[in-house]
């Protein structure tokens, strides 16, 4: 229940960004919703698409540069190979928890009724087709799309 007192019917989540921490905070959320029984939906638009690009998903890195939460200088963020090592380590410490993959935690949300929207204009901007997209991707729409399938009450929806 929210403040309302309405129950959440549906998350809406919008993924702009295709680091490794984004990517797994909306689709954890994503997943969340769906194990309390709450429809979710998620639009993957600009950097957010390489989550769901067939050749990009499985390389995404950790931000290390203007990430303050990892706790160390600008310059030193973006050393070589310091993204890649952070990255490694992040891996590391989601593989010790059972985290699942980039590919495989799309084939738990799809197989959970999530649905998985690419975002026209980004689609066209980084010249993406539709065979270039992870399969369980169900449909390249558009923003008036997007905002008319958030049509209803109990929708909330989520920018991460």
């Amino acid at each position: 229940m929210n403040e309302n007192n309405e129950s959440i019917k549906k998350m809406m989540i919008i993924l702009s960004k295709g680091t490794l921490e984004n990517v797994y905070a909306a689709f954890v959320l994503a997943n969340g919703a769906r194990m309390e029984g709450i429809e979710a939906e998620i639009f993957f638009t600009f950097f957010g698409l390489e989550a769901v690009h067939k050749k990009k998903l499985e390389h995404l890195h950790v931000a290390t540069v203007g990430n303050p939460a990892m706790h160390m200088p600008t310059m030193l963020g973006g050393l070589p190979g310091m993204e890649a090592m952070a990255s490694y380590y992040m891996k590391k410490e989601m593989e010790k928890i059972d985290m699942p993959d980039v590919h495989e935690f799309l084939d738990i949300l799809t197989a959970s009724g999530v649905k998985l929207w690419a975002c026209k204009l980004a689609m066209d901007m980084f010249h993406y087709k539709k065979d270039d997209l992870y399969e369980g991707v169900d449909e390249v729409i558009t923003v008036g799309d997007f905002y008319q399938k958030s049509e209803g009450k109990g929708v909330h929806m989520l920018f991460v």
